[in-house]
């Protein structure tokens, strides 16, 4: 089985950008500029936010930390991303989710322009990915595509399942595999809680992306021997993390997999800094 290292993958697009970015910095006055929006004291988003800054600062990226108590009113947090979508040192805006109960957070994605979105969840962004136009991708699956380009493991003609459809991971993953190029033209199977015999359309999977939510909800019964297995879930168990893959039971059978930690994770942020570094070079005109 090859195990995909989503770690190191991301190393080396990190060292890519950092590389870029050391050009770019001095040709044109200033470096990009990330701001990371963070409402509240939740723990799990408090240690994303963390690891996007350490990322911003190998990479070459300015930070602009924005953290806000849990009792912040939707006017306020609007007025802030208004006052960053006009600040000429931000490229990036990027708010973390979930925020506190009470806060519209799709109103709040509205309101960050599309030039700086750089999460690629504003409603112009997903559908210039569904019209095949360019714009930004949300991050996760594209560090799922970026990590099976790197590994040359190509959907072309292949059968490929997504399980989950949130607009986060899901549904855009879908629309990227079956979008035409070497890395798409799979036909595409989007799974869900409502999805008839859920285990044997896995089953059929050449590529199998599980994006449930569900610690090893899919075990090695429901995976096809030989099938590439990206494990998109990050979940919080006992004070482990683990996918929603049965690792240990499908790394037998399976001819390609992500581990959980050290997959998806760290290629998601590798993205985010590329789509930082790509709104900077559109914003300076590089």
């Amino acid at each position: 089985m090859i195990l995909l290292d989503g770690k190191a993958t991301a190393q080396s697009i990190r060292t890519e950008l950092k590389a870029e970015v050391a050009g770019l910095t001095p040709r044109h006055g200033r470096a990009p500029g990330l701001a990371v929006i963070l409402v509240g004291e939740d723990p799990a988003s408090q240690v994303y936010v963390r690891n996007k800054e350490r990322a911003c600062a190998e990479v070459g990226i300015a930070s602009f930390p924005h953290r806000l108590p849990d009792d912040t009113t939707q006017q306020d947090l609007e007025a802030l991303i208004a006052r960053l979508n006009a600040d000429e040192a931000v490229d990036g805006i990027l708010l973390q989710l979930p925020v506190p109960k009470g806060l519209d957070s799709r109103r709040c994605l509205e309101r960050i322009r599309p030039d700086k979105d750089v999460d690629g969840f504003h409603p112009e962004n997903m559908g210039r990915l569904a019209q095949g136009l360019p714009g930004f991708a949300p991050c996760t699956p594209a560090g799922v595509m970026e990590l099976l380009r790197r590994y040359g493991l190509s959907p072309r003609g292949k059968r490929a399942v997504v399980v989950g459809r949130s607009n986060i991971v899901g549904r855009p993953l879908s629309i990227m595999l079956s979008q035409p190029g070497e890395y798409g033209d799979a036909t595409v199977t989007l799974c869900h809680s409502r999805t008839p015999d859920l285990a044997e359309q896995c089953r059929q999977a050449d590529f199998l992306f599980a994006a449930i939510g569900r610690p090893k909800f899919i075990t090695c019964d429901m995976v096809k021997p030989g099938a590439v297995v990206v494990d998109v879930g990050i979940n919080r168990v006992d004070d482990c993390l683990m996918g929603d893959c049965d690792f240990e039971c499908i790394c037998s059978s399976a001819g390609a997999m992500t581990p959980v930690p050290g997959g998806i994770g760290p290629m998601t942020i590798a993205m985010l800094m590329q789509n930082a570094v790509l709104a900077y070079k559109a914003h300076v005109g590089a």
